[in-house]
């Protein structure tokens, strides 16, 4: 029986993987978008005009009549990571509260207050989005000024403005808080949404679980999800070791961190796109393609071809299309044939000449327009090439060699950069502008350094 346990309990250590996924680790320069947005809602003022109307159920105030809020001063916001639990925001700012006094006469008191709360960042169990939720609002006062009689008690002037200010502030103040996580939380509702890539698929970006704070990022773990357009889902190889950020990034920076595997699941969905039937007879720099220009290499075609033909080159992906980084370089990894016909006479198919099995690398230059990730390559070396058939009698394929790379180079990689237009969609999450953002290639992955400008 234990012996069955422990069999079971290996099987399931077996069967558990590092999940490439993808990591956004949020510093406290972009989690200030929350002194952003309580500019951009206007929010403090809103509360201010919604003060002195009579709301539901809320009670009069004794020794106090025709509230009304008016000059609030610009909030200064300041927040700080508490570890484990989220962040916690203070805000500054200041307003005058008016009204007629128990006294009969107008009355104004102008203070300068704290509003303190923390805001947990959460996963919310029905949508599977990051949701900010705020805990535990006091507003501490700061300072009190009142223009109330000066020869009255300080004992009863004291207790008067101390029993106002905290039946007024905390219902007027709290709900600002609220509000503006609110409004935050509007800007991460696109972030699981399918996003396409080209007409072939779509990715999305999926949260594992709930963001861990530190003392100095909150960092969210993704778990992408590609799916071509028929709706299987291309499944992400194993990493073999966990994604973690490389270090010596300044205190309180943003990076997003995007695995190769991730970069090679994406372009599995354009694998067709990279097959190509080239019938040009002069590209580029290249020699005229004909079986005139392929003799000076391989003999052979003169004979089976004593009268020159123009060439056909027919060149399939057959592996999905594989990235890998490392340090400073990142490849583009391609298995597949290229395929020589030749034309024979008008009316009727070309000819094959021979069938080739290739491997080649392309370099990859990373960059970002429009808030999509762009690819552009340029051709690194060709690894290996080995003939698979050929209707012109045996040959050694090495002799090809030059004539392959010069071909793939002024043929095959415009086609490949042309297809790579079509950009991968990054994270949408607070309006996030990527186009700012300065890329690395680290080991194993893309990272994003993110920058608001």
């Amino acid at each position: 029986m234990l012996r069955i346990l422990c069999l079971a309990l290996c099987s399931l250590l077996t069967c558990t993987r590092t999940d490439p996924g993808a990591l956004l680790r949020l510093g406290m320069d972009i989690m200030n978008q929350v002194q952003s947005a309580m500019d951009e809602s206007h929010i403090l003022e809103k509360m201010a005009a919604e003060a002195g109307k009579k709301q539901p159920g809320m009670k009069p105030i004794k020794g106090i009549t025709n509230l009304k809020v008016k000059d609030v001063q610009l909030p200064i916001i300041t927040l700080n990571f508490v570890p484990g639990v989220g962040i916690f925001q203070c805000v500054s700012t200041g307003m005058t509260i008016t009204g007629k006094s128990f006294m009969g006469g107008n009355m104004e008191i102008t203070v300068a207050l704290n509003i303190t709360a923390t805001n947990q960042l959460l996963r919310d169990e029905e949508t599977g989005l990051p949701v900010f939720k705020s805990e535990g609002c006091e507003v501490i006062l700061v300072n009190v000024k009142t223009n109330l009689p000066s020869n009255m008690l300080p004992k009863v002037v004291n207790k008067f403005l101390d029993s106002t200010l905290h039946k007024v502030l905390p219902g007027l103040m709290c709900p600002a808080i609220d509000a503006v996580l609110v409004y935050v939380n509007k800007k991460w509702t696109n972030l699981s949404d399918p996003m396409p890539v080209g007409q072939m698929g779509t990715i999305k970006y999926v949260l594992t679980s709930t963001p861990a704070t530190t003392a100095s990022y909150i960092q969210l773990d993704f778990s992408p999800v590609v799916q071509q357009q028929k709706g299987k889902t291309i499944k992400l190889a194993d990493a073999g070791e966990a994604l973690v950020f490389p270090k010596g990034h300044a205190e309180g920076s943003s990076q997003l961190l995007l695995p190769d595997a991730l970069l090679s699941a994406e372009l599995a969905l354009l694998q067709k796109s990279f097959h190509v039937n080239v019938q040009d007879t002069m590209i580029g720099e290249l020699p005229p393609q004909t079986t005139e220009t392929l003799a000076g290499f391989i003999p052979e075609v003169s004979v089976a071809y004593p009268k020159s033909k123009p060439l056909t080159t027919q060149i399939k992906i057959k592996k999905p299309p594989k990235v890998t980084m490392k340090t400073g370089k990142s490849l583009l990894h391609f298995h597949g044939t290229l395929e020589m016909f030749a034309a024979w006479q008008r009316g009727k198919a070309p000819m094959s000449l021979f069938l080739l099995e290739v491997h080649f690398n392309l370099k990859v230059q990373y960059s970002v327009r429009e808030n999509q990730l762009q690819m552009a390559t340029s051709l690194d070396r060709l690894l290996s090439l080995s003939r698979k058939s050929s209707s012109i009698g045996n040959f050694n394929e090495k002799e090809l060699t030059g004539f392959i790379t010069d071909y793939l180079e002024e043929a095959y990689i415009p086609v490949v950069n042309d297809v790579l237009q079509v950009g991968l969609p990054l994270p949408d999450f607070l309006a996030m502008n990527y186009n700012l953002a300065e890329l690395d290639v680290v080991e194993n992955a893309l990272m994003l350094d993110l920058k608001l400008g």
